[in-house]
């Protein structure tokens, strides 16, 4: 496991990179991505990166307008196409 960011800024443990599921929803509709985040070994905080925030946001967005009808196959994740 790679490091994240050197401590929590929760309880202070040890953070590592991991790739983990997030859930987004957003209206009536849910999706699962699969992102990576630093995740505490202490107490399981997650810390995601400001990209990995808007990419978060750009699918709540489209889950809320109804304009995703689609979803593509990324790895064992289904995503908004």
């Amino acid at each position: 496991m790679k490091r994240f960011v050197s401590k929590c800024p929760i309880c202070g443990g040890e953070v590592v990179k991991k790739k983990v599921d997030k859930v987004v929803r957003g209206g009536h509709d849910v999706a699962i991505l699969e992102v990576e985040a630093g995740v505490c070994l202490k107490c399981g905080e997650r810390l995601y990166t400001k990209a990995t925030q808007e990419e978060l946001q750009k699918t709540r967005d489209r889950l809320r307008s109804g304009s995703t009808k689609t979803l593509k196959r990324v790895g064992n994740t289904y995503i908004p196409a």
